[in-house]
This record gives structure tokens, sequence and C-alpha cells, in this order.
């Protein structure tokens, strides 16, 4: 089993800064895909980034492409979602993910991780 806890949310306004992290404890997820979701109020959870278990391939959504970066350390066993440029569309609870299939492809959909952190809230004044 592994557990997900995310950090780094907060308050800021338009246009500023903020970096997510999702540090993993139980067992290590470094050779696990990971994404990042975000899910704001009356809205479904939607994908934000990705990246694979090397390291080497990320995705994103149109959305936040240019804006986000998404990364990994493998030997913290940590997840990281720099987030600049934000404005107020990108307010939600944002959740770290972990897909259970070692090495396997990155993916999008909601449904293929299996494990999730508790979110962090990110709230982005205009």
């Amino acid at each position: 089993q592994v557990q997900l806890v995310e950090s780094g949310g907060g308050l800021v306004q338009a246009g500023g800064s903020l970096r997510l992290s999702c540090a993993a404890s139980g067992r290590t997820f470094s050779r696990n895909p990971a994404s990042w979701f975000r899910q704001a109020p009356g809205k479904e959870r939607e994908f934000v980034a990705g990246i694979s278990a090397s390291g080497l391939s990320t995705n994103y959504a149109g959305s936040v492409k240019g804006r986000f970066t998404i990364s990994r350390d493998r030997a913290k066993n940590t997840v990281y979602l720099q987030m600049n440029n934000l404005n107020p569309e990108d307010t939600a609870v944002y959740y770290c993910a972990a897909d259970g299939t070692s090495y396997g492809p990155l993916r999008s959909e909601a449904s293929a991780y299996d494990y999730w952190g508790q979110g962090t809230q990110v709230t982005v004044s205009s």
C-alpha cells in the first residue's frame, strides 16, 4: 500500500505561484506513474499533469501547459507541482494520485490511478 500526503496549498493572488508536494509513505512509488488532478466546486475531477516513473515523460492539461511543471524526486519519494501565473480558474482541491502498475503508461484518466491523497486546497483570488 502507498499512502500519499499532499501539502503546499493555500491562498494566493492572481499571478502568484505555489508549489505542491506529494509525499509517499508505506512503500516507494518511484516505479509508478503519478499525476495531479483537481476538483473545483460543482465540477468533476480533472487531470492536471502527470509524470512517468522515470520522470522523463510528462503530460499536461491544455489549461495549465506552460504555467505548471510536474517533477519528482525518486530518492525522496515525492512528486511536485510547481504552479506559476495562477488565475482564479485554478481554484480547486488538488489531489495527488499514483498508478499501481510499476512502469505503466502515463495516463490521464482518474480511473487508472489506484492511490490517492486527501487533497490540498488552492485558492486564487482576483
